[in-house]
């Protein structure tokens, strides 16, 4: 067994020699693999050298009995076999040795990698993208040309859903005249929410669901809302001063 200071390395070279053993390597005249080598010989890094540089040596590895041999620069050989705990450490190489072998090759290890690539989309990235493109504006948006009838809302009320009125949930009861657009419907239950929000210091309203219902000739939404204080993630948020310049905009009252 080897001192851990002369414990050779495979170099990069022996990568290269491990597709020969695989049968990959050039194929003869006649359209078959040439036969595998009983031997193959690659470049070892001895690390531990004088001024941190790592010199080469040779060493032949053996394909029929498993044997590394490695030629010493005494001209000596030590044999090891391949799958010992000193032939699975000849394999391991480290990042300083491949940095003492560029040093002493006076390679560029980066040379092959493209400088201009776009930074890489992390998961968390690419989930928050999806959830954004599915996102929908506080307000439906309505077919073009459609026109409001102020004799449709006939009214709507906000009301905490915790009892004592201290959650941060709260519905909004809206009625309409029957027949009205589901759209519609909605709209004139968030700008009633959002009226409601400006005099109780509400800035943001997050949408969770919505229950509509006919009653005495009448429609019923009833629309529930998460209220707080920063922008929060949901599909559908009601943001009160953008929301009551939309409403006014629409002719939906916001009271």
């Amino acid at each position: 067994m080897w001192p851990a200071s002369r414990q050779p390395r495979l170099a990069v070279a022996a990568l290269a020699g491990a597709a020969l053993l695989a049968g990959c390597g050039n194929d003869a005249g006649d359209g078959r693999p040439k036969p595998k080598p009983e031997t193959m010989t690659a470049k070892v890094v001895t690390p531990g050298a004088a001024e941190g540089k790592a010199p080469l040596t040779l060493a032949r590895i053996s394909t029929k009995s498993g044997e590394i041999l490695i030629l010493e620069p005494d001209g000596s050989v030590t044999t090891m076999a391949l799958d010992s705990p000193e032939g699975q450490d000849a394999f391991a190489v480290t990042e300083a040795d491949l940095m003492a072998l560029n040093a002493n090759l006076d390679l560029d290890l980066g040379a092959g990698v493209a400088s201009d690539l776009p930074p890489r989309q992390t998961a968390q990235e690419k989930a928050l993208e999806e959830f954004a493109a599915r996102t929908q504006p506080a307000l439906p948006t309505w077919a073009e040309g459609t026109e409001v009838d102020p004799a449709d809302f006939m009214g709507a009320r906000v009301a905490s859903l915790s009892p004592g009125g201290k959650s941060d949930l709260v519905e909004v009861t809206a009625t309409l005249r029957k027949g009205v657009d589901a759209d519609i419907a909605f709209s004139y239950a968030t700008c009633a929410l959002a009226g409601w929000a400006k005099q109780n210091g509400g800035p943001y309203g997050r949408h969770v669901r919505t229950l509509q219902d006919t009653r005495d000739g009448k429609l019923m939404i009833g629309a529930a809302f998460t209220l707080s204080d920063r922008k929060p993630m949901g599909l559908r948020v009601m943001e009160t001063e953008e929301t009551l310049r939309e409403c006014k905009a629409r002719g939906i009252p916001a009271a």
